[in-house]
């Protein structure tokens, strides 16, 4: 029983991190267009120098 009182803070801590990541995706536009996105895989142009 002792080893859920690691286990339990340690997973709230992981979760918070993954939340706090997401979070910090959404505010920096990182999902600002998944149908281009998509719509380029299918595409049989190829873009041999990408934007940096």
């Amino acid at each position: 029983m002792q080893i859920l009182a690691y286990l339990i803070p340690i997973s709230l801590v992981l979760g918070g991190v993954g939340l706090l990541a997401f979070v910090y995706t959404v505010r920096t536009d990182q999902y600002d267009d998944p149908e281009g996105d998509a719509q380029r895989i299918l595409s049989g142009q190829y873009d041999d120098k990408p934007k940096s």
